[in-house]
């Protein structure tokens, strides 16, 4: 065993759950925790195939990747699940989903942990019978909370600025935003985005963007921020006065400070914004912070982040997948949990 990362007692637990096995979730496992980034007072448990994990390890070796951890020098809690040759995508999904539902249940014995988890497939989950809209929705069901937020947060290599950008809505067709958002979904929103933000700021400064093109302009582009929007964030302001809040701002717009910030030090930041979809809220935070960008949920009883790309199944065991995000997912669980007031208990 590799002492220095995985001896008991009283080190910060990192739970990690590999995703779907099929895709390059374990790939970029191997390749994260090799990583020089990686704190070295952590103790991992991955959550999955054993068998797997040691045939990715042969597999990238006889590729010539060299930078990857040996599985073995890792607590592993090994669960292996019936396999259906001619039913390889619903087997998958139905391993990746019991690996998510024990990572689960491991994070919540600690009171020092947290949950990181690999890509998964929707598609598969749906076919293996589980009915979820992605992790989130599980992780929320599984800890018993309502009001969970995903998050997607970056911090900038240049000026060690923090990105945040909360969605509004998420797993969702576009047809569907409009009949989900509401006042008090707004609100509910903005109470667990604020909350989280005064974990490291006294007075956090929060946008919220337009759901129309040039926020209705109006109401001549749409109805909604005249009708509705912007009284649900003027009277959040209003009930919230230690909050600095801005919006409904045209969405087009709303990030360029974000682009400022990331790579100027003396820019002015910001500490969040809040999106009313979830393309309009990624696209942004992809683009401005490329492989920087985790996935996170707030509102549980723990952290849990996730890299912010997908399974990769078309480059899996071909040892090209970068592993930045899934470093990233781990160092911001650990930076997440270590900074936060709220969420060092369970």
């Amino acid at each position: 065993m590799n002492n220095q990362r995985n001896s008991v007692g009283d080190k910060f637990k990192i739970i990690i759950s590999v995703g779907d096995e099929s895709g390059i979730g374990p790939e970029i496992i191997l390749k994260a925790l090799y990583s020089k980034e990686i704190p070295n007072n952590l103790d991992f448990i991955i959550v999955g195939s054993k068998n797997n994990l040691e045939n990715t390890y042969s597999n990238l070796k006889s590729l010539g990747v060299e930078n990857i951890v040996d599985p073995n020098n890792y607590q592993i809690y090994d669960i292996e699940i019936p396999f259906e040759i001619n039913q390889q995508k619903k087997s998958n999904g139905n391993a990746s989903f019991l690996y998510l539902k024990k990572a689960i249940e491991i994070v919540q014995k600690y009171t020092n942990a947290a949950l990181v988890t690999g890509p998964i497939c929707k598609k598969s989950w749906a076919l293996a019978g589980h009915n979820y809209s992605g992790q989130t929705e599980l992780l929320a069901e599984c800890c018993q909370v309502n009001n969970v937020g995903m998050l997607f947060t970056a911090k900038s290599p240049i000026t060690d600025w923090r990105f945040n950008t909360l969605l509004a809505t998420t797993h969702i067709p576009l047809c569907e935003v409009t009949k989900q958002l509401s006042t008090n979904l707004i609100h509910t929103k903005l109470d667990l985005f604020s909350k989280f933000c005064k974990t490291y700021v006294k007075k956090p400064i929060i946008k919220v963007a337009g759901l129309n093109p040039h926020a209705g302009e109006e109401g001549l582009l749409g109805r909604e921020e005249k009708d509705w929007i912007n009284n649900a964030v003027n009277s959040w302001g209003e009930q919230n006065k230690e909050v600095q809040i801005s919006g409904p701002i045209s969405p087009d717009t709303c990030w360029n400070s974000s682009v400022k910030a990331w790579r100027d030090e003396t820019a002015p930041t910001h500490d969040g914004i809040l999106a009313m979809y979830h393309d309009q809220g990624l696209i942004p935070i992809k683009v401005i912070a490329l492989n920087y960008s985790v996935n996170t949920t707030i509102g549980l009883p723990f952290i849990r982040t996730s890299p912010d790309h997908g399974t990769g199944f078309d480059i899996a065991g071909k040892g090209l997948a970068q592993s930045q995000s899934m470093v990233e997912a781990i160092k911001a669980a650990f930076d997440l949990t270590k900074d936060s007031r709220l969420f060092n208990a369970h």
